[in-house]
């Protein structure tokens, strides 16, 4: 029924929310907060992300919002009267999409929805307390079970089927039978889709906790080929005789990479590292923890999140150079996304073995940049997973002492490893020693770099004595 009524368990809703009500109220425009935020609601969740949906002139009353806020606007789709505002708060930006009802009323609107849990509403002029769920959405947050919205929603929109298993992952819900067989059903016409639609929705999966479960469940149920159509399944790859390239092997450097992750985050817990390989990690990293943070909460286009560019590195860690090409242009990642992939690809398998001399440590990063952060994880997941129940005590450490040694050149000794500050320039050397412009410049810069990374030299000086020592020698 459309009624509004009590929920089961009071609606959770913060302060900014509360604060937009009262602003739609005084306009009197009718409009109903729908969809993921009045689900969070229910499980009270924080809601950075807010669906509102309006009879009409949607993008007229997203531009009226951002005026009065002086807030940033994007027309998301004209045709389909779709704008986001973006709210900015102390701790948080309140992403505001309103959009045009889809149909005639409400009721239509909620049915054209994918998911039931995702098909409820609460009215924006009234109580916030009262919900609207014609769908029986609640029961099915309650029994944690994925349900199409109507028989068709899978079939007219595919890409549903991945938030489909994004969602179970992430809720601990199950697909319920007709939906699952309606997303196997129509699991081919994935490729028909979007290709932008289908990476925004893949990547917001390889972001979920626990990826490895996400990954299995949806080539389960047929939805990998239809996200990555050109790529062979992963369990028929030819690597090296040596090297384990089954589909389990990758789900669990996957797994192994996300136990990193939840080793660094913010939100670890006593549980998180109890177990010896991370909590080794822990003694060894933990005087980075506050800049991998940092390394693993950036942002790259369209705000797809650095984490789900490190799972997918997992994933395509075993694939050749020309598959890898293919997964990146399917997904449209960004040049400088394909370029962090490549920088982890290239080196993760050289991690082990790197010198830890000054120059060699030297050259990694200024070739690398902060991808050699990534290939560091992926280094170490990779190794976990290779030795997996196998894993030594004294070997894992020797790993641990490894990584923390290379990452201390960049965190903590940047300026004297990575990029010590110049002590000469080319103009310098061409002006006082009569040089003339070309390849030999750059091979003397490159001495005295080499140098101060040595700690040989330190000054203006010293750098030009270098330089004139050797063009004697020379």
């Amino acid at each position: 029924m459309i009624t509004p009524r009590t929920p089961k368990r009071p609606l959770w809703w913060s302060d900014p929310i509360l604060d937009l009500q009262d602003l739609f109220i005084t306009w009197g425009i009718p409009c109903y907060i729908v969809g993921g935020a009045v689900r969070d609601a229910w499980l009270h969740y924080p809601i950075h992300d807010l669906d509102i949906a309006t009879p009409q002139n949607a993008i007229q009353l997203a531009r009226r919002l951002a005026n009065h806020l002086n807030a940033d606007i994007y027309v998301m789709d004209e045709e389909r009267d779709v704008a986001r505002v973006f709210i900015n708060h102390p701790d948080f930006t309140l992403n505001v999409d309103i959009v045009r009802f889809r149909g005639d009323t409400l009721a239509d609107d909620l049915l054209d929805r994918d998911f039931t849990i995702n098909a409820m509403a609460v009215d924006m002029l009234g109580d916030l307390e009262m919900l609207i769920d014609p769908l029986n959405g609640e029961s099915d947050l309650d029994q944690k079970i994925i349900r199409q919205c109507n028989p068709n929603s899978i079939m007219n929109d595919p890409v549903r089927g991945i938030r489909a298993v994004r969602q179970s992952v992430t809720l601990s819900a199950r697909i319920e039978p007709n939906t699952l067989a309606s997303i196997r059903a129509h699991a081919d016409k994935l490729m028909q889709t979007s290709p932008e639609r289908i990476r925004d929705e893949f990547i917001k999966l390889l972001d979920c906790d626990k990826p490895h479960s996400a990954l299995r469940i949806l080539d389960t149920v047929g939805l990998f080929e239809g996200v990555l159509p050109a790529v062979p399944p992963l369990d028929m790859l030819k690597h090296s005789p040596n090297t384990p390239t089954t589909w389990a092997h990758t789900l669990l450097v996957i797994e192994k990479l996300y136990g990193i992750y939840m080793t660094i985050s913010p939100h670890r817990t006593e549980s998180t590292a109890a177990v010896f390989d991370l909590g080794m990690m822990v003694t060894a990293l933990d005087v980075f923890r506050k800049r991998l943070q940092a390394h693993i909460a950036r942002k790259w286009a369209n705000d797809r999140p650095h984490k789900a560019i490190l799972v997918l590195g997992g994933l395509i860690h075993l694939m050749p150079a020309e598959l890898i090409d293919v997964v990146t242009s399917r997904l449209k990642l960004s040049n400088d996304e394909k370029k962090c992939l490549t920088r982890m690809l290239n080196n993760y398998a050289n991690i082990r073995v790197l010198a830890t001399d000054p120059i060699s440590l030297h050259y990694f990063w200024r070739e690398n940049e902060d991808g050699g952060i990534d290939a560091c994880l992926l280094a170490m997941a990779y190794y976990l997973a290779y030795e997996n129940t196998l894993l030594k005590q004294d070997e894992w450490l020797k790993h641990l002492e490894k990584v923390q040694t290379i990452l201390e050149a960049y965190f903590i000794r940047y300026d004297q490893i990575v990029a010590p500050p110049p002590l000469i320039n080319g103009d310098d050397i061409v002006e006082k020693l009569n040089i003339p412009q070309g390849k030999q410049i750059g091979r003397l810069l490159t001495l005295v770099r080499e140098a101060q990374v040595l700690g040989q030299i330190s000054t203006h000086d010293e750098a030009l004595a270098l330089i004139k020592d050797n063009l004697s020698t020379r």
